[in-house]
């Protein structure tokens, strides 16, 4: 039984799309979280039979989280931790609770890529995205492109990042894999589509 086969849907569509993470809503017992779906990478180590990774961040603190593996049948985890980290009651049938859990789980799992993300999704997004291009969380505000060394390709996770931040800009450049798109910290140094793209036609 594939309880949880939208993420097989959700994971082709991202593949098709260009996407290496999506998030999504979750709501348990009155409690918010965000769920990031992320693809894994050429090369990273991951566990048998895994299909995507998953980061589940509590909504109130998004540094309580828990990060697991998942396939169609469920999550890759100790039902211990499982349970622990959604505070789901202990009972003799244990097995039925998680499997309920499990359904419950799926009726939000999306089946593709949607855009309009909340703000607070869209933060847990880019700061992961951030994470995983070695980059301070806190970069969000583009001020240029840049024509990358040798032949090097922009990161999928430069590309998701500004896809999210500057969806008018990224059309711009998207077509040239070679193009990496930078950011500071500092919101002063956020510069217009207008002025970026001039700026780049100067060089």
């Amino acid at each position: 039984m594939s309880v949880f086969e939208n993420f097989k849907l959700l994971k082709a569509d991202m593949i098709a799309n260009g996407w290496v993470i999506d998030a999504f809503p979750f709501n348990y017992k009155s409690r918010d979280y965000i769920v990031l779906a992320k693809l894994y990478e050429d090369g990273e180590k991951k566990p048998k039979y895994a299909l995507m990774k998953i980061e589940i961040l509590k909504s109130e603190n998004i540094n309580d989280r828990l990060v697991t593996a998942v396939n169609t049948t469920g999550f890759l985890i100790e039902a211990k931790l499982l349970r622990e980290f959604f505070n789901i009651e202990y009972g003799e049938n244990l097995g039925d609770i998680l499997s309920q859990f499990n359904e419950y789980f799926a009726q939000f799992i999306p089946t593709q890529v949607t855009p309009g993300k909340s703000p607070q999704i869209e933060e847990a997004m880019v700061a992961s995205l951030s994470k995983s291009d070695s980059q301070d969380p806190k970069k969000r505000y583009c001020y240029s492109v840049m024509r990358n060394p040798d032949g090097r390709k922009r990161t999928p996770f430069n590309d998701n990042k500004t896809r999210l931040l500057r969806p008018s800009l990224y059309p711009e450049f998207s077509g040239d894999q070679s193009i990496s798109f930078c950011y500071s910290t500092d919101s002063n140094d956020h510069k217009s589509d207008a002025v970026i793209i001039q700026n780049f036609s100067n060089r």
